[in-house]
């Protein structure tokens, strides 16, 4: 993989805005701006490299569905030890028995041309969607129209949804459509807007609410939305583990809906958020090259090492242990640090300073695409930065070689 230098489109802050991304730029913590989306760069991959980065996600995904399995069963892990509310593993069980449908998640890896090593997998709430799916290939269309780019994801999304529409997995024809009105920068906001666009794309009557909004009803013994309309069929941005938390997560622990919201993602994809995946995997799979030493609790044997929190995102209460530091990188958050996971240090590549970690995105259990963010230190936090890419030398496939693959 290569970084090259590109000047960037006329107006194309406006250009970004107005196809969906709402938040082109981050605001750093001296009242000055920085380009969240930046297209000042572009990453350049080979096809084997693609091929290659392909067959490692569909692998991996596997992998961690078995690790889920493994976890959810009950004789070894608690749902406390596992960072849950009581009685969650039983429900993660049954949903693992019914194979609850999955449209989507995105794996962390580092690398830098040789294997790719996994440094986390995001299961249950995704972001960097928009992004992946809309805009990079947006900005290959303009910038490099007869080009090629690993990104599938906009057609598996709306794939996904119309087979199982076909199929009469959602009751009514219909979805709703949750995120939390707690978060003000937009993206979950945005995020859940596509997701939105791609179920009505496939044909479903759709619904949009913030989560705040989700009501029960005691009599019918059903979630509802805020104008009384029972909720069948349900895509939620909001973690599961502070759904269990929150007011309603009795009524689903409890078991106490005749007829279950199917959510989406399900359950079961509590196994596939948490870190306590990633000693699980080496457990099982010990030496896999695709893998890095992780354990609970201590660092074992590992000289150098990153302490993650059994839940956190962007980077939030990592700790960082090398030989050469003088003393351990701490990256402050508001996540609980009460048990951690203690994985191998890998250090992510350096292209002129940019330190690059790749999101491979799963949809509906097939490799789809990338993305890549790059960061100016060592922890890929709130302020790393969107680079867009492409496949070099790759003539873009006609429609009918494009179809061939969505139907493998």
């Amino acid at each position: 993989m290569w970084r090259h230098a590109i000047k960037p489109r006329p107006r194309w802050k406006d250009t970004v805005v107005e196809q969906g991304l709402v938040f082109p730029m981050t605001d750093l913590p001296d009242g000055t701006e920085t380009p969240y989306w930046n297209e000042s760069a572009w990453y350049e991959v080979t096809m084997d490299e693609v091929l290659h980065l392909e067959r490692v996600t569909e692998e991996l995904y596997e992998m961690c569905r078995h690790a889920a399995s493994v976890m959810a069963a009950g004789d070894r892990f608690s749902d406390t030890q596992l960072g849950l509310a009581p009685g969650t593993l039983p429900l993660v069980r049954e949903s693992l028995k019914r194979d609850d449908l999955s449209v989507y998640a995105r794996f962390d890896l580092a690398w830098s041309g040789a294997e790719p090593k996994m440094l986390e997998i995001n299961g249950d709430t995704p972001t960097g969607l928009v992004e992946s799916a809309v805009i990079q290939w947006n900005w290959l269309e303009d910038v490099f129209p007869d080009a090629d780019q690993w990104n599938s994801v906009h057609d598996r999304l709306v794939k996904w949804w119309a087979e199982h529409l076909a199929a009469g997995h959602f009751p009514g024809n219909e979805a709703h459509f949750f995120n939390s009105g707690a978060e003000t920068s937009g993206e979950e906001a945005m995020t859940v807007a596509y997701l939105r666009d791609t179920a009505a794309m496939a044909g479903l009557a759709t619904y949009g609410h913030e989560i705040e909004d989700l009501g029960w009803d005691s009599g019918r013994r059903a979630f509802v939305d805020w104008g009384g309309r029972p909720i069948r069929t349900a895509f939620k941005l909001y973690p599961w583990e502070d759904m269990l938390d929150d007011e309603f997560g009795r009524y689903v622990l409890a078991g106490l809906e005749p007829e279950p919201v199917r959510w989406i993602e399900p359950i079961w994809k509590t196994m596939l958020s948490t870190k306590a995946i990633l000693p699980v995997l080496w457990e099982l799979y010990p030496d896999h090259p695709n893998l890095l030493p992780a354990y609970f609790d201590d660092p074992g044997d590992l000289l150098e090492w990153v302490a993650k929190p059994l839940h956190g995102r962007e980077g939030s209460n990592i700790r960082i242990h090398t030989v050469a530091g003088a003393e351990d990188h701490i990256h402050d958050g508001p996540y609980d640090t009460a048990t951690m996971v203690y994985q191998e240090w890998h250090p992510l590549p350096s292209y002129d300073g940019n330190r690059a970690v790749i999101g491979s995105w799963i949809v509906d259990g097939v490799a789809a695409g990338m993305m890549v963010r790059e960061s100016d230190g060592p922890i890929t936090d709130y302020y790393a930065r969107f680079v867009p890419h492409a496949i070099g030398t790759s003539p873009r496939p006609d429609q009918e070689t494009i179809q061939q693959w969505l139907a493998e």
